[in-house]
């Protein structure tokens, strides 16, 4: 697989269809995203995310050039962690350890070319899958908020998971 920035011409009508309900939409972008998605919208809150906290959008692609998974990276210059929001893989690669690998790349990426000392990422505490997943790629549970968000008649807990920066003997 390989990593490289997202490109709204060429990337943008795949991703859109990933999503195809309302609450699953919801678990993915805690409503920051209108829905269904839209293109317009998609693309002025990336603008807005990458102006307020230097998000860059990342796809990651197959060796066919299939696009694969979606992310933003952003670097917190004081702290020197970096965060992945709007994580997603293509449905028809779910279970596949394609989520997994893009975690690597996204992780490494963040590692070598940014110089980030850890990466974080936040996962609604229903959203069960995904938490084993980013515990398979080596994230682990630092804090969780209870009530976080509300979706209908639900109330999520957010639960952010973090992984340092190894170093030949663990972490740093």
């Amino acid at each position: 697989m390989n990593l490289r920035q997202y490109i709204p011409s060429k990337d943008f009508d795949e991703i859109k269809n990933w999503i195809d309900d309302e609450r699953t939409h919801a678990m993915w972008c805690a409503g920051r995203f209108e829905y269904p998605l839209e293109q317009e919208n998609f693309e002025a809150v990336m603008k807005d995310m990458a102006s307020q906290w230097g998000d860059t959008p990342f796809v990651v692609s197959q060796d066919d050039g299939s696009t694969a998974g979606f992310f933003c990276y952003s670097l917190n210059d004081e702290t020197k962690e970096g965060m992945l929001k709007f994580i997603i893989v293509n449905p028809e690669l779910r279970g596949k350890g394609v989520a997994r690998e893009m975690l690597e790349l996204a992780s490494n990426y963040a590692f070598e070319k940014t110089g980030a000392e850890a990466v974080h990422l936040n996962v609604f505490t229903t959203n069960i899958r995904a938490k084993k997943c980013y515990q398979k790629a080596g994230f682990t549970e630092r804090n969780v908020t209870e009530n976080a968000f509300s979706y209908k008649d639900e109330s999520w807990g957010r639960c952010n998971m973090i992984k340092h920066r190894e170093d030949k003997g663990g972490a740093v």
